[in-house]
């Protein structure tokens, strides 16, 4: 175990901290922390619809409008965004806006053979929305890097007497104009559907996630980066789309995927990333230790709203007694979850979008489902179960704790 903390702690932990700064990884990490805010509006208003099923509370349907209009242009606003954050990282502040000019223009391009085989009128096309958010990845990282490789280039000497806002113009016409021009070149010209291309390489990864072993896995590793004091943020690239991409399809087209966002805060998220709840409940309740009782009080509060990383930074990173336990959660509970809601369908799964995470538990649960008791119920047996896995370590823990304070 020793050496194994060893190597976690001097090997992986700065190589992940390394990845997790890499300006690409970075820039599109921002962008989807920036639409955040729409994502968090869509789920409010996709909540408020639920009363429009009770007669005589029709008129709520009404909010599916702004929902639409929020939720379902996220691609389109990552498409302006990441170049944006992009040139920020790559230190070409004065080229991002012109760089969010350009990927808007190549995701229009790009995405244009669809809507118009699609028939699809103003922004009611998938594409638009969660759907669309690889490919807005992918625009936004290809115009970024045009501008990386040519953006410095001038075609004015340093002395010249033009204003710099003048020379400014022609320099950035040459990157833009490349962008434009080549996706003109490619999509139009030379007929390669750029969208259905991006699409099919994420397909299996979609499909992969949203089984439960790919969502399980993807769950350890987010928590083992936790645990490493590594934020599971920088997994978000590869899981929101999925994620918004399923509920979207649960919501718009009556599918039932159990991997998406609403699913995860219904049931997975007691207390934070891997039902903390119930360790801090101890540490208040149960500790003899004067730090972890301390602790326990200190981060009571932020838990029952959902935000542990008091706790996890407090006690947990890189800490092996308490680790583990994250890591055997992090399995125990999708599957348990996945067991009760899927396999036995016991508990609901989501069909409406519910982003509102910091809303204490059992609420998330009920909201999240649309008011299922059975639900609630799959969410209490999960707090159970994963509280009795806390449990044996947290009092190993306090014990070696109480023992330290003897000792002073």
């Amino acid at each position: 175990m020793k050496n194994m903390m060893s190597w976690l702690e001097n090997s992986f932990a700065p190589k992940m901290s390394k990845f997790a700064n890499n300006p690409w990884i970075a820039g599109i990490k921002d962008t989807v922390n920036q639409i955040m805010p729409l994502i968090f509006l869509g789920s409010i208003f996709c909540v408020l619809t639920l009363p429009s099923a009770i007669q005589g509370f029709e008129w709520f349907s009404n909010f599916w409008t702004p929902f639409g209009w929020t939720m379902s242009v996220i691609g389109l606003m990552m498409a302006f965004l990441l170049p944006i954050n992009l040139m920020e990282k790559f230190r070409m502040r004065k080229n991002r806006y012109c760089a969010a000019i350009a990927g808007m223009i190549l995701y229009g391009i790009t995405i244009t053979p669809q809507l118009t085989a699609d028939a699809a009128i103003g922004f009611s096309h998938s594409a638009f929305g969660s759907s669309g958010m690889f490919i807005s990845m992918i625009t936004g990282c290809i115009t970024a890097l045009v501008f990386k490789l040519i953006g410095k280039i001038s075609f004015f000497k340093e002395d010249s007497a033009l204003p710099d806002f003048v020379r400014q113009w022609f320099d950035q016409m040459l990157p833009i104009g490349i962008i434009v021009v080549g996706g003109w070149l490619l999509i139009n010209v030379c007929g390669f559907d750029l969208y259905l291309a991006i699409q099919s390489i994420f397909k299996p990864l979609q499909s992969v996630y949203s089984t439960i072993w790919g969502f399980t896995l993807m769950n350890l590793i987010c928590m083992l980066l936790y645990s490493m004091g590594i934020s599971g943020w920088i997994l978000t690239p590869i899981t929101t789309p999925i994620l918004l991409a399923n509920i979207e399809a649960n919501i718009s087209q009556g599918a039932n995927f159990f991997a998406t966002s609403s699913w995860d805060y219904a049931y997975l998220k007691i207390g934070g990333l891997a039902c903390t709840l119930s360790l801090v409940l101890f540490m208040v309740f149960l500790s003899k230790s004067k730090k972890l009782k301390a602790l326990g009080k200190a981060t009571i509060v932020p838990s029952i709203f959902n935000i542990n990383e008091p706790v996890v930074f407090g006690s947990i990173v890189f800490n092996p007694i308490l680790m583990v336990p994250m890591w055997i959660n992090a399995v125990v509970a999708p599957v348990l979850a996945w067991l009760l809601t899927v396999a036995i369908p016991f508990g609901k799964i989501p069909n409406i979008l519910f982003q509102l995470w910091y809303i204490p538990y059992p609420i998330t649960t009920w909201l999240a489902t649309g008011g299922s008791i059975p639900s609630v119920i799959v969410m209490l047996i999960i707090f159970v179960v994963t509280g009795a896995i806390w449990y044996p370590f947290f009092k190993v823990y306090d014990n070696q704790c109480v023992k330290e304070e003897t000792e002073e």
